[in-house]
């Protein structure tokens, strides 16, 4: 069972948020047929999706995290609720690319170099939105650079996927550690030098560490106080309501040209890769409300 982990430390000095996301990542896997290394890459990215939907605080907010890099990947797309919904998807989920230099999945590679777009939808009239280009393209330490100079928290973030050799999710999920505004330099010192002792996340969670124990590893002598627990899971919202708003979109032109080809139109939800027919019956109806 995946879930979300909401804690502080050193008496609200740190915020502390950590995942685990086997069966989200999985779902996403199995949905879109991704290679081992596009797996990693839309794992890692969902994981802080999840985290950073549960730090909103709007039933309805809803964020969006936006990969464009000109890696072959050709980008990743994630969009998660305050709730721990989440879901995503990538440009080009059949990527095969040679391990890197230390023998693991390249997501640096198949992700290349290009700019995060952080886009926060909290019901007011504009969307809040944050970019910054990517430093490394492992996703992480991209995220890191993304809370210090587009939000000003001080973060460490840590994400990780594994995988089994027959390519299904063996582990995976992360964690978020935010230093607040008043933190002093004792408890700054410590958490640097704790960060980094601790091996990777995908070590962590193969070592059988649930997200408390992750926290523990890092803030446990630090008056760790855990706040909330949340369950998280890949959850798409796409139905032939919507799918049918998006044919109205198109244009009476273009409606009128598929009913005149006769036959029925097929679209396939992005996200979720799920698909829904319109018979020709369906597309003169549409038609009719697109006036």
């Amino acid at each position: 069972m995946d879930y979300i982990v909401r804690a502080t430390a050193a008496g609200g000095q740190i915020r502390a948020f950590a995942a685990t996301t086997k069966d989200t990542v999985e779902t996403a896997r199995a949905a879109h047929n991704t290679s081992p290394v596009a797996t990693a890459a839309l794992g890692r990215l969902l994981s802080a999706g999840a985290m950073m939907g549960a730090m909103m605080k709007g039933e309805k907010d809803l964020l969006t995290l936006q990969i464009h890099a000109g890696g072959p990947l050709q980008g990743i797309t994630v969009t998660a609720d305050s709730m721990g919904n989440v879901k995503g998807y990538v440009g080009n989920p059949e990527v095969i690319l040679p391990a890197n230099a230390k023998g693991k999945l390249d997501v640096a590679g198949a992700v290349g170099v290009g700019f995060l777009d952080v886009i926060k939808d909290m019901g007011l009239k504009e969307p809040y939105i944050g970019q910054c280009a990517l430093q490394t393209s492992e996703i992480a330490e991209d995220l890191t650079y993304y809370f210090a100079t587009s939000e000003q928290v001080p973060s460490s973030v840590g994400l990780g996927v594994l995988m089994n050799r027959d390519n299904t999710v063996r582990q995976a999920g992360g964690f978020i550690l935010q230093l607040m505004p008043f933190c002093d330099e004792a408890v700054i010192t410590k958490l640097e030098e704790r960060i980094a002792k601790v091996q990777s996340v995908t070590a962590m969670l193969d070592e059988g560490l649930t997200p408390e124990q992750i926290l523990e590893r890092f803030l446990g002598d630090m008056d760790l106080m855990i706040n909330d627990t949340m369950p998280t899971q890949f959850h798409c919202n796409c139905g032939r309501e919507r799918l049918s708003r998006v044919l109205i979109t198109l244009g009476r032109k273009e409606l009128k040209s598929m009913i005149q080809d006769g036959k029925p139109v097929e679209l396939k939800c992005h996200f979720c890769n799920k698909a829904y027919a319109f018979s020709v019956e369906e597309l003169k109806e549409l038609l009719r409300k697109s006036r």
